[in-house]
């Protein structure tokens, strides 16, 4: 009886919570993972993977091998010693916490529940008493607050809001929520119109600010981000980054004001954490210049400085954008970190602008780029994921520089979110086909979409529209823009002239539940060219099938040489089922006259025998 009164509080608390959050003003609202269940084979997967492997890596680096979670316990004086590790280590801890957050949403689990306790009682107690809160400058430097813009402070304090707002949803406990509030508190005392001028060097703190604007009502969080986005661009960054020859302003993109950029520039990560805060603040205050901004600098990204993976960065040197066209595949950097960016900035801009074009890139960056990052087993991680391998880079199990391992544990349990968005006005969206169940409104009406598919692996979507009671409402179907061809039937019945506008063709009917939309996609195997103006790739093609792209490996070339294999117009390919640890995979298997070749997706690349791969293949006329 005292687990069901404990239940019974937990879910009143929850429920409470989300009476005091705000309505985001974005034209479309996500259908949030909580409401979403995932049932599909193929993120389902993944998702197991990352609760069993994951998650717990992530716990074990922060907590035994790198001991991260003891410079908080040390800021707490609860241990002797000063700082280990790198001055931004903080935030790979607070990144772990938001996925196992997130994850106890759809995998409670009450150890892992009890060692976020744990650990949320060492972070209150390093707090400092006027709210600020960095074990690096705590332990070893606590007279040097806020003398260096690019020691990542406020990137910290960002990932620590994210997280505790993911605590807050996930279990209803204000204990980290508080945390977040008191060191936000202590920034708008620090910082504003008035006050200290600040540019953080990473971007990151402007996002998390509306996000706990949204948890907690309180706008000058909001009011906050705005000021520190309109800080950018006008010479308040200070700093060794900012004084470096090769680097200067651009690489925090701190050059030009925010509303004038209209170019790529600098450290990619940095790049994709900025325009997610403009797009935010922008929906949030209606600021024009900021969306023409974002409109400009996402033709930039996508049209110039992407690579067919979704990956973005090519250069190392400054872990981000060199010039355009310039894509170059065994040197590519394509930071996992980035590919997440990319997924999240994409999002956004089709929360602003109903437009698939913006899901298109999404995607393509979620299933090559983000997933490439981490082994199927979900223990093994990639930082940089290049496109041509001699067979020497590998997933490790951890890095010195941690961002991406943690990056990769809080994103993928929040993967439903992008499937559904909903519209008051315009009914709801279909973004991603996945296999789930999601409960939304639509308008007044209460709503469930059941969705039946075997994506990415073949096109064919069923979705069961199960409303409440009889209501009318469209429902927009994403047409991606690799597919040319498609068929639409709605209770078995074709239908032949349907509005396409956007990417997105509308069925707007009056829905009784049992209503079933049938969408087939057609999903052949696709030659793709690159742009000519991209050196690294003239005389090359590449495969792509649905959103994924292909690539050779070697160890799948056990009868050819591996510089024997080439594409021309006479190629031909079939799909085949993969085995072993691709197991449940399709395959592409290529024949350009006596020559033969497999190629798996890219994302699954270097999780078997060890050996050289490309993406790009020569190509003879």
């Amino acid at each position: 009886m005292k687990k069901v009164w404990i239940n019974l509080f937990l879910a009143l608390a929850i429920l409470l919570a989300g009476c005091h959050s705000t309505t985001q003003n974005y034209r479309t609202q996500q259908v949030p993972f909580n409401q979403v269940k995932i049932s599909d084979h193929f993120w389902s997967g993944r998702l197991q993977a990352h609760a069993d492997a994951t998650l717990e890596t992530c716990i074990a680096q922060a907590q035994d091998s790198t001991e991260r979670i003891n410079n908080f316990i040390k800021a707490a004086g609860l241990m002797d010693g000063g700082h280990k590790g790198i001055y931004f280590d903080d935030s790979d801890v607070y990144k772990a916490m938001e996925g196992i957050a997130y994850s106890l949403i759809n995998n409670p689990n009450p150890e892992h529940e009890a060692l976020l306790d744990r650990w949320i009682s060492y972070i209150a107690k390093a707090q400092q008493a006027d709210g600020y809160l960095n074990t690096f400058y705590t332990l070893n430097h606590p007279e040097d607050r806020w003398t260096d813009m690019e020691k990542h402070e406020m990137y910290c304090g960002g990932h620590m809001i994210e997280a505790a707002v993911a605590h807050h949803k996930a279990t209803g406990k204000t204990t980290f929520l508080k945390v977040a509030t008191n060191f936000a508190d202590y920034l708008c005392e620090t910082f504003g119109p008035g006050k200290k001028h600040w540019v953080p060097g990473h971007e990151e703190i402007e996002l998390a600010l509306v996000k706990l604007y949204h948890e907690t009502g309180e706008k000058k969080y909001r009011d906050l981000s705005h000021w520190l986005l309109e800080e950018r661009g006008h010479g308040h960054g200070k700093g060794a980054i900012w004084d470096n020859k090769h680097w200067g302003p651009a690489y925090c993109q701190d050059d030009v004001p925010v509303s004038e950029i209209s170019d790529i520039k600098g450290h990619a990560v940095r790049a994709m954490y900025l325009f997610s805060g403009m797009a935010d603040v922008a929906a949030e205050k209606n600021l024009p210049e900021y969306v023409a901004a974002l409109e400009r600098v996402w033709e930039d990204v996508v049209e110039r400085n992407m690579y067919i993976t979704g990956g973005i960065g090519s250069s190392g040197s400054n872990e981000g954008f060199s010039s355009d066209y310039d894509l170059p595949n065994k040197e590519a950097y394509c930071e996992t970190c980035a590919s997440i960016g990319m997924v999240l900035w994409n999002s956004r801009m089709n929360l602003f602008s109903q437009d698939a074009k913006y899901i298109d890139v999404m995607e393509r960056s979620m299933y090559n780029g983000v997933l490439a990052g981490v082994s199927l087993e979900g223990d093994l991680f990639f930082y940089v994921n290049p496109l041509e391998s001699e067979g020497h880079h590998h997933r490790q199990e951890w890095f010195g520089c941690a961002c991406c391992p943690s990056n990769v544990s809080r994103f993928l349990p929040s993967v439903g979110s992008y499937i559904y968005a909903t519209s008051e006005s315009n009914g709801v969206f279909v973004n991603l086909y996945v296999g789930s169940t999601a409960e939304m409104k639509v308008g007044p009406a209460k709503l469930k979409l059941v969705q039946h598919t075997n994506y990415p692996w073949d096109g064919n979507i069923e979705i069961e529209v199960q409303p409440e009671k009889k209501a009318s409402f469209p429902v927009h179907l994403r047409i991606p823009g690799w597919c040319k061809h498609f068929s639409l039937s709605v209770n078995e019945e074709k239908q032949h002239s349907v509005q396409e506008e956007n990417g997105y063709v509308t069925l707007d009917r009056n829905w009784e539940e049992g209503d079933k939309i049938l969408l087939e996609l057609d999903m052949p195997v696709e030659v793709v060219a690159a742009d000519p103006r991209v050196e690294a790739n003239v005389g090359k093609r590449a495969i792509q099938r649905g959103p994924l792209v292909y690539c050779i490996e070697e160890t799948d070339q056990k009868d050819e040489s591996w510089d024997d294999i080439y594409l021309s117009k006479a190629s031909t390919f079939k799909t085949t089922k993969a085995f072993g640890k691709l197991d449940g995979m399709v395959q592409v298997e290529g024949s350009t006259g006596d020559v033969n070749f497999t190629l798996i997706p890219y994302f699954a690349w270097d999780n078997r025998e060890a050996g050289r791969m490309k993406v790009w293949i020569d190509h003879k006329e």
